[in-house]
């Protein structure tokens, strides 16, 4: 990994892209890549989107540059950021795995294509009419995260039949997410006849709060939102399902790799090599409108059996057949 890949803002000034790159701009196209998070938790998926614009014919300083902005968790730089990209005229702005990202970009450009990976309906937020004709400057991969909250809960109530109530931890500020979140998620509740209560966090220091409002309520588990707050702040929420005793299912299987219970969701290095292809795809000439917005076709089902032992919890047979993979 090239350390240009991992350049980060420093303090509340856009950091100065590189000289390298800006000579560079002229006899190659530049790829603008936009995150609210931090470089670090998705630091091993950057190789699968350098591996999908190698299957379209490019590759990072040869015949592209990938320009790398990441906000680090505050949401409220990323239009500068991608407003920034907009002057310096990049070919493509790619904003995988962050909805907030994909907002601050359309609202920035009508013109310049963006290849998004969002957990959220992109036709319900806006971003294209149509998943089979986006139409516009947008498209990419909606990977379903969002709708997949029932699904994560129905294995929570398999695990603990006898769980009366749930949490769930949402970020209010990402509302693209968190409204249908939650919205599906008190449905599928009531459909069996359990509660879920909502805490909520905006901030790093705010999951603290919010983690001991779920101990104050006594939940049996819980769940979090799809979002790139928490993304971020992995290994402090598993130090406190840990420290708490408390299970949970999570959306991503890394989660689960550093010592969560469990996990479902969709494969994001899939989605991150199908984000580089279809960047590749613009490049050579194809419309972003005309390209169909993906879903995905690959879900993993992880299980940590040794934290189920710290838990003292006893793994269903039936789970253990469906999982995908088995941490002993």
């Amino acid at each position: 990994m090239r350390r240009r890949e991992f350049i980060t803002l420093a303090g509340g000034a856009l950091a100065a892209w590189p000289v390298a790159a800006r000579a560079q701009q002229a006899a190659m196209p530049v790829i603008g890549f936009l995150h609210s998070a931090s470089a670090a938790p998705f630091a091993e998926h950057i190789p699968a989107f350098h591996k999908g614009l190698s299957e379209a014919g490019y590759v990072d300083g040869q015949n592209v540059t990938v320009e790398y902005r990441w906000a680090e968790g505050r949401n409220e730089i990323l239009p500068a950021l991608a407003a920034d990209m907009v002057r310096r005229r990049v070919a493509v702005i790619v904003t995988p795995i962050s909805t907030p990202a994909t907002l601050a970009a359309k609202a920035a450009t009508s013109i310049i294509p963006i290849v998004f990976v969002i957990g959220a309906d992109p036709v319900k937020i806006g971003l294209v009419a149509s998943l089979n004709r986006p139409g516009g400057n947008a498209t990419g991969i909606s990977d379903i995260g969002v709708q997949l909250g029932a699904k994560r809960l129905a294995l929570l109530q398999e695990l603990l039949p006898n769980a009366a109530r749930f949490a769930a931890l949402v970020n209010p500020d990402n509302p693209g997410i968190t409204d249908i979140f939650v919205s599906e998620l008190q449905t599928a509740a009531s459909s069996i006849g359990r509660k879920v209560e909502i805490a909520t966090a905006t901030t790093n220091s705010g999951i603290d709060t919010a983690f001991a409002m779920i101990v104050k309520m006594r939940a049996d588990a819980f769940l979090i939102s799809p979002e790139a707050l928490f993304v971020t702040r992995r290994v402090q929420l598993l130090t406190l399902a840990a420290r708490h005793g408390l299970p949970a299912i999570y959306h991503r299987r890394d989660f689960t790799d550093g010592g969560g219970l469990m996990s479902y969701g969709s494969s994001l290095a899939d989605q991150f090599r199908q984000t580089g292809l279809y960047a590749g795809r613009i490049l050579k000439g194809e419309k972003p409108g005309d390209m169909p917005v993906q879903l995905p076709t690959k879900f993993e089902f992880v299980i940590n059996l040794q934290t189920a032992k710290t838990l003292g919890i006893q793994i269903p047979a039936a789970l253990l057949a469906r999982a995908d993979e088995v941490i002993e």
